[in-house]
């Protein structure tokens, strides 16, 4: 997939529109989601799959792509969707990496690829569960032609729910260094911000927490309202998140950046968007690391090697 028009602080991102078919009675509707290019590896035809004995059944099977096994989730099974019968024969697999994890996913039509501001994008905490998922399996929602809602999928929670990845929380190392001051989490996640605040304060800082770099950018001007010129010296490091609806991270940082208050103050993204292209864009964003969630030791290390040099 190709990335290379969008511009870093741009505030857009790139879409995979999938389908999703639903049978109800004499009834076919359309489910639309996206999920962010930088996931997507590639698209392919469904492959010949070997199951796998003992599995759930929204797991289809396994398959060798160029000698890497990648598991495959119907995400219609996992849904509770009751498929149509002609469902498969524009069906299509779209093979992601996040949080350096290779998973195929099962569609039922892969669409187009649509750019979209950050700012359209809204969260989905209005959402029920007749959509099929749960808010939580969401990370936001915006508006297509013809008064259409696409969903954008959560697929972290989708795969952690499905034991296939787990975050590294537990390897910390058995000495951490300790410093004062503040530190910032950007995420729109409850679950990745408690993650990042509890390593953080057991490094000894005192937590700011923003959900979407909108919330981030208002925050900084409450803490420079409190400390003034001191802001750099007393907020030792920013830990952002990349997609957050309203503002992504890239966006929040080149703000940062061109702002003279603020732009002394390191930023590190922590992203599962684990693309070598992303990488790139948080450090010409102006961030000084890019962490792939959620690995605790390399955590812990790239933050005080970050922090020390913002000292010296």
């Amino acid at each position: 997939m190709d990335e290379s028009s969008l511009k870093v602080g741009s505030n857009e991102m790139e879409l995979v529109d999938f389908r999703i078919l639903k049978q109800e009675e004499d009834q076919v509707y359309e489910g639309i989601y996206g999920i962010n290019v930088s996931k997507v590896r590639e698209i392919i035809r469904v492959p010949f799959l070997t199951e796998l004995p003992g599995t759930p059944e929204f797991i289809e099977g396994i398959f060798d792509l160029r000698e890497v096994v990648i598991p495959v989730v119907n995400l219609a099974k996992w849904m509770g969707v009751t498929e149509p019968e002609d469902a498969k024969k524009n069906a299509r697999v779209i093979i992601t990496e996040f949080n350096n994890v290779l998973i195929g996913f099962i569609v039922h039509e892969a669409k187009r690829i649509r750019r979209i501001s950050w700012s359209d994008i809204e969260p989905a905490s209005f959402m029920n569960s007749s959509s099929g998922l749960e808010a939580n399996k969401i990370t936001g929602v915006t508006k297509i032609e013809g008064d259409n809602v696409l969903l954008i999928l959560d697929l972290e929670s989708v795969v952690q729910d499905l034991g296939l990845y787990e975050p590294e929380t537990e390897t910390a190392p058995t000495k951490i260094d300790t410093f004062s001051g503040l530190a910032m989490v950007l995420d729109d996640s409850t679950t990745a911000r408690k993650i990042v605040k509890d390593a953080l304060q057991k490094m000894g800082f005192t937590v700011v927490e923003a959900m979407d770099g909108d919330e981030g950018l208002r925050k900084l001007n409450e803490l420079y309202e409190t400390y003034g010129e001191a802001l750099s010296e007393k907020l030792k490091i920013i830990i952002s998140d990349v997609e957050m609806p309203k503002m992504d991270g890239f966006h929040f940082a080149a703000k940062v950046k061109e702002d003279e208050r603020f732009k002394a103050v390191p930023i590190v993204f922590n992203s599962s968007i684990s693309d070598h292209f992303s990488e790139g864009r948080g450090l010409d964003a102006g961030g000084e690391a890019y962490l792939v969630k959620f690995q605790a030791s390399s955590f812990y290390d790239e933050v005080s090697r970050v922090v020390r040099a913002h000292m010296k």
